[in-house]
C-alpha cells in the first residue's frame, strides 16, 4: 500500500497565503466598520501623527510658580514697609521738632492742691528730651505718690507738648496727728493743709488715728466715720454739724464730742445704731443738765440705762489709786458729777 505524501512546497504555501489575502479583503469589503477601524489603527501608529500630539512641560508645576510669586510679592512689600519704618524712627527720633525745650511744653490741669511746681519735680528729667522718650507709664506712678493725687493721665500732644490730668482726693475731716493738724480721705490717706484750707473746709476732728498706722489700719477706721456720719445726717436732721471731735481709738466705741451754747459733752456710742442712741442724747440732755451740775460725758451703749459722766469715774478712780484721799460724802458726788445709771426713757 502506497504512502501519502506530507511534504508542502514552496508553491503550496504561496498559494495559501493568497487565498488567506483574498478572504479578508472580502471581509473588510462587507465590513465598512472594520475598515474604518483598521485606518484608525494605521493612523495611531502613524510617527507624524504621535510628534503633533507630544505636550511640552516647563521645569516647576505651575502651583509651585504661582506660591513663588506670591512669595516674592510679599518680602517685597515687607522690604518696602521696613525702608519707611526706619526712615520715619530716624525722623521722629532725632528731629528737633519733637524735643520738648522748656517747661511751658508741660501742661497740667485738674489740680487745685496740687502746685505746678510740685508736678514739674517729678517731670524736671524729661525738659530737653525726646517725646517719644518719656516713659508715661513711670511718670504715671510718680505722679500718683503725691499724696493729694488720687489719680493721674499723662499723655503725649504732638510735636513737643505733654499733658497731664490730675484727679484729686477729697478730703472728709480734719485730724489729729502729733499734735498737728491735718486732712484725711475717705481711703485713709493723710493730706497736708493746702495753702487755701480756711476757705471751703467745715469737718470734725478724728482723734485716735496715727500716721505710723498701715493705711488698711486707717481705711477701716474711715469706713466707720463714714457709716456715722452717713446714719446721723439720714433723717435730714444733720446732726453731724453739732459734731467738734470724734475718737476712732476704739473700733468698738465711737466716741462724739457734742458741742452747744451749754458746753461740750462726750458722747459714747459704740459700733452700730448711731442714730438711734445719739437721739437719745438729743431728747434727754436738758434733762440732765438739770439733773447734774456738770455734764462732761455720756455712755450710751447699753440697753435700758444710761451712765452719765462715766469719763469722770474712770479719772476719780486712777486718781484714788495714785493717791489716797478721803472720799466724797453724797453731795460732793453729786456736785462733782460722779458716774450715775439712769434709765432710758421709753
Amino acid at each position: 500500500m502506497a504512502r501519502k505524501s506530507l511534504s508542502i512546497t514552496p508553491e503550496d504555501e504561496l498559494e495559501a497565503a493568497a487565498s488567506e489575502s483574498a478572504v479578508r479583503a472580502r471581509t473588510y469589503d462587507e465590513s465598512p466598520l472594520d475598515a474604518r477601524m483598521l485606518d484608525l489603527d494605521d493612523e495611531a501608529e502613524s510617527p507624524f501623527l504621535r510628534g503633533q500630539k507630544r505636550v511640552r512641560r516647563g521645569v516647576l508645576p505651575r502651583k509651585a510658580t504661582s506660591r513663588i510669586k506670591i512669595t516674592l510679592v510679599l518680602v517685597l512689600i515687607a522690604v518696602c514697609a521696613g525702608s519707611i519704618w526706619i526712615v520715619l524712627h530716624r525722623y521722629v527720633t532725632q528731629s528737633w521738632r519733637f524735643r520738648m525745650d522748656s517747661s511751658d511744653s508741660i501742661a497740667v490741669s485738674g489740680s487745685k492742691n496740687v502746685s505746678r511746681s510740685q508736678v514739674l519735680e517729678v517731670m524736671a528729667s524729661d525738659i530737653d528730651r525726646n517725646i517719644f522718650f518719656v516713659p508715661l507709664e513711670a511718670r504715671k506712678k510718680q505722679l500718683e505718690q503725691i499724696p493729694w493725687v488720687q489719680s493721674a493721665s499723662v499723655m503725649r500732644l504732638l510735636p513737643n507738648r505733654i499733658r497731664i490730668i490730675i484727679k484729686e482726693r477729697s478730703p472728709v475731716a480734719f485730724v489729729e496727728i502729733n499734735s498737728h493738724i491735718e486732712m484725711i480721705d475717705e481711703h485713709g490717706v493723710i493730706l497736708e493743709l493746702p495753702a487755701n484750707s480756711q476757705a471751703g473746709y467745715s469737718f470734725p476732728v478724728i482723734v485716735g488715728i496715727s500716721d505710723t498706722e498701715p493705711l488698711s489700719t486707717r481705711a477701716a477706721r474711715m469706713k466707720i466715720y463714714a457709716q456715722l456720719m452717713k446714719e446721723l445726717d439720714s433723717s435730714g436732721a444733720h446732726y453731724s454739724r453739732d459734731l467738734s471731735d470724734i475718737d476712732l481709738s476704739d473700733p468698738d466705741d465711737v466716741k462724739a464730742t457734742v458741742t452747744d451754747p451749754h458746753g461740750a459733752v462726750l458722747v459714747h456710742l459704740g459700733s452700730s445704731n448711731f442714730l438711734e442712741r445719739f437721739r437719745i442724747y438729743v431728747a434727754h440732755v436738758q434733762e440732765w443738765r438739770t439733773q447734774f451740775q456738770k455734764l462732761q460725758s455720756v455712755d450710751l451703749r447699753y440697753e435700758h440705762q444710761v451712765i452719765v459722766n462715766p469719763d469722770m469715774a474712770t479719772a476719780a478712780s486712777n486718781q484714788s489709786s495714785a493717791v489716797a484721799e478721803p472720799k466724797p460724802d453724797a453731795a460732793d458726788k453729786k456736785a462733782t458729777g460722779v458716774a450715775q445709771k439712769i434709765r432710758k426713757h421709753p
